[in-house]
């Protein structure tokens, strides 16, 4: 899991580094109204998961990047490029590779997660401490919380980060049926921007039993527009209904990426490997959540 970063003397700073990016799942999406900008208000209760994309910097006079892992080509590689960006914004030059095995444009924060991995990891190898939380929050509405990198309830356009009570032990099983969902689409679909919130104050949950009761009672409002849009991903969250031991079954983000949630690694393994055996087409991974 990633940690926060403490500044690094550039004369001791290392020549390589490394950074995983984890998944963000949102357990819990809940919009609540937009702003005269068009930014949507957000209430979310947001985890990682175990599973994510990886990256590595050398020390470099210029900026570049290689692209590797089973979602490479997928990624864009020119100067819009997030990872790219990122760097950029902190102001330093490294040859980066990022190892895709995320899905992209799927409902999990690797754009962001790989972006913020990139701050991390220029951090720790030149001592940087850009850029500010203007600059970070611009490069996408999930960077603030990717790069704090730990269980979160986030809230306004992205900015706000409230921690949450202690999180039981617990696993994901992801499915994407591999399509890829814009969010802006997402967005546009939603019939009502103007939703309650999430509960002021948040419970203990003493196991992932009580997570899962809690997150009932919970909404994600991306998931009806998104189904909207792409009826295929009803198909995931049917199959996901069926798994033995599976807790709760949501979509996350805005999709098209769906998860269950179980309180042991062993039925979530399990789930995935029936689940890839049956659909092949299917993008499937199971992890446990990042405490």
């Amino acid at each position: 899991m990633p940690t926060p970063e403490t500044e690094v003397s550039p004369e001791i700073a290392p020549e390589f580094a490394a950074e995983f990016a984890p998944a963000k799942i949102n357990l819990a999406l809940h919009v609540t109204g937009r702003r005269a900008n068009g930014y949507h208000m957000l209430d979310s209760l947001v985890v990682f998961c175990g599973i994510g994309d990886r990256l590595r910097a050398e020390k470099a006079p210029g900026l570049s990047l290689r692209l590797t892992g089973p979602f490479a080509d997928q990624v864009p590689e020119g100067a819009d490029n997030l990872v790219l960006r990122a760097a950029r914004a902190t102001a330093q030059t490294a040859a980066i590779t990022l190892e895709k095995h995320l899905p992209p444009a799927s409902g999990i924060g690797g754009g962001s997660a790989d972006a913020a991995a990139t701050i991390r990891l220029l951090r720790r190898m030149t001592g940087a401490t850009g850029p500010d939380a203007d600059t970070i929050l611009a490069l996408g509405a999930d960077l603030p919380v990717c790069l704090a990198g730990r269980p979160a309830r986030m809230r306004g356009i992205g900015e706000r980060l409230d921690p949450v009570p202690p999180l039981p032990p617990a696993h994901l099983l992801l499915v994407n049926p591999r399509i890829t969902l814009p969010t802006p689409a997402v967005f546009r679909a939603l019939a009502r921007r103007d939703n309650p919130p999430m509960p002021a104050t948040l419970p203990d949950w003493p196991d992932a039993a009580a997570l899962a009761r809690w997150l009932t009672a919970q909404r994600n409002d991306l998931e009806a527009p998104a189904l909207a849009i792409a009826p295929g991903i009803g198909a995931v969250l049917d199959r996901l209904s069926a798994c033995p031991d599976a807790l709760l079954v949501r979509m996350s983000g805005s999709g098209a990426t769906c998860f269950a949630l179980f309180g042991q690694p062993a039925p979530a393994q399990a789930a995935a490997q029936a689940i890839g055996a049956e659909h092949r087409d299917w993008w499937v991974a199971a992890g446990p959540v990042l405490r």
